[in-house]
């Protein structure tokens, strides 16, 4: 690197090849590791099918120099990698770059001064700011963060990835932690300062500064394929950055399946290699629409032109009395209470995760038959209701305390009464003493609600571990050390239309 620093990769390459084409370069830049498993998923598979791969270690991560801190010099040392693969003698005209999570994420924080060997970006299950939206004051995800920071702190030691596999219920246990600030020596016996910096620092905080490289993205000037899943994490920022390469005019593709952060889907795979490779031999890939989404219910590819797609107008479903959910405007009724208690909090149920296990579509019944969940249901519809593009929340809301938070789920009902999540969304709300509207931001999808299943919501106070439990006091996450449970009112009446918004097919 500039500074002197020696960052270590590993290449591979095929033992023979048609020296008619081109042999490409892909590049994975990773914190995580080149050989093992890494070595094998990325290195050997790929080499197998026509690429040389470098996959280098980023610095501080094993046996590369310096100190590892995340996402702070992933770009100053990704145009140095490239600037040094384009000269060496083995390479052969063209590099692509490859990856997800943070391979991706590395991708995006050079995205605006590729040097014209670069011909494609293959980004996957990631986003040009990464963490922050783990991090915003309206909503503190605690699980994804801290649980990284913990795992990426000890990924170095002897047995680690077995170590990570048996240590659930630590991390669980360090999660409940009060006061939070203490989690990562209840998990690993030492203070972790990215922990710390999550849990003391909101998006905005100086802390971060130069973390977002979502500037970076209308620059772009080589293809991009994004592929994501309506169940990870980053899917909010992944579709933002695509809107953005939209909008320039870029020449982008995005494809989203019903996956969750770690889902290895062959179809993910397929596509990656087929527009990576054609681009890295001059080429142009297998035609396709720019949009393939996964439309969930219908359980169907389907191609599009833009994201969101046109045709799908805003449509609202207001929530009414005794547990219903209707198109129709509400009149005078009573709101409903219920009682959150972060000593017992509201537990995540599926959904947005990014451990492997637990996420994506489950059955609710048994959260929802909790008392902290209200519910509500529209009757069964005579046809199909499909649903594609930005969901979002209006709840007229009020606390007895001066903090809440207010966590919203869409629902597929089944005919036999199984209750499947679709997509949610939370806010945190520093005033909620006084009646206000909550507006809830739920992660977008595609989903096709069939004839004879009924579509319904759910209102809450948490999700937790995924987000932090809400101590009731206004405290600080860090620092709090008091639960203080509360009653929390939910208005639909005609002063307050608490409703859901959902695109729909018109």
């Amino acid at each position: 690197m500039p500074d002197g620093t020696v960052l270590l990769a590993d290449r591979w390459a095929p033992r023979a090849w048609d020296t008619s084409n081109t042999l490409p370069t892909v590049l994975y830049r990773s914190p995580y590791g080149r050989r093992g498993m890494f070595g094998l998923m990325l290195g050997r598979s790929m080499a197998e099918r026509g690429f040389q791969v470098l996959i280098q270690s980023a610095r501080g991560t094993f046996g590369s120099g310096g100190v590892f801190d995340p996402m702070r010099q992933e770009r100053e040392d990704g145009l140095a990698t490239l600037d040094w693969v384009v000269k060496q003698s083995w390479f052969d005209e063209s590099v692509v770059l490859m990856g997800p999570s943070y391979l991706g994420y590395v991708q995006w924080a050079v995205a605006d001064s590729l040097p014209p060997q670069v011909k494609a970006m293959v980004p996957h299950v990631t986003e040009s700011a990464l963490t922050l939206e783990f991090l915003r004051n309206d909503g503190l995800s605690l699980e994804t963060p801290v649980s990284w920071g913990i795992q990426v702190a000890g990924q170095e030691r002897r047995f680690a990835l077995l170590r990570q596999l048996v240590s659930g219920r630590r991390n669980a246990h360090a999660l409940s932690t009060l006061p939070l600030g203490q989690a990562d020596a209840a998990a690993t016996g030492s203070r972790i300062d990215y922990v710390q910096d999550v849990l003391a620092h909101d998006a905005d905080s100086p802390r971060w500064a130069g973390f977002d490289q979502s500037h970076r993205v209308k620059d772009v000037t080589v293809p991009v394929l994004s592929i994501g899943g309506w169940y990870d994490v980053f899917l909010p920022g992944q579709l933002r950055d695509f809107r953005v390469l939209q909008d320039a005019g870029r020449t982008a593709r995005l494809t989203i399946g019903p996956w969750k952060h770690t889902s290895m889907d062959p179809v993910a795979v397929r596509e990656s290699i087929e527009f990576a490779l054609a681009h890295g031999r001059g080429e142009q890939p297998p035609p396709r629409a720019p949009v393939r989404l996964y439309v969930m219910g219908e359980e169907a590819w389907r191609d599009f032109e833009t994201w969101p797609p046109p045709d799908y107008p805003d449509r609202r479903f207001y929530l009414r009395p005794d547990g219903a959910l209707s198109t129709d405007l509400p009149g005078e009724s009573e709101p409903d209470v219920y009682r959150y208690d972060p000593n017992d909090p509201t537990p995540t149920v599926g959904g947005i995760l990014l451990r492997a296990r637990g996420g994506g579509r489950v059955d609710n019944a048994k959260l929802e038959a909790r008392m902290d969940v209200l519910t509500y249901t529209t009757a069964v519809p005579g046809d199909d209701v499909e649903v594609i593009g930005d969901v979002s929340a209006e709840i007229w809301f009020r606390s007895s305390r001066p903090s809440a938070d207010v966590f919203v789920r869409l629902c597929d009902v089944h005919p036999d009464g199984r209750s499947y999540n679709v997509c949610d969304g939370l806010v945190s709300l520093p005033e909620a003493d006084e009646i206000a509207c909550a507006r809830v931001q739920l992660w977008s999808t595609a989903h096709r609600f069939k004839r004879g299943h009924r579509i319904r919501l759910q209102v809450s106070s948490g999700a937790f571990p995924r987000y932090a439990r809400n101590p009731g006091t206004g405290e600080s996450h860090a620092t709090a050390t008091v639960l203080r449970p509360a009653d929390q009112t939910v208005y639909h009446d005609a002063s307050h239309p608490s409703a859901v918004i959902l695109p729909t097919l018109t």
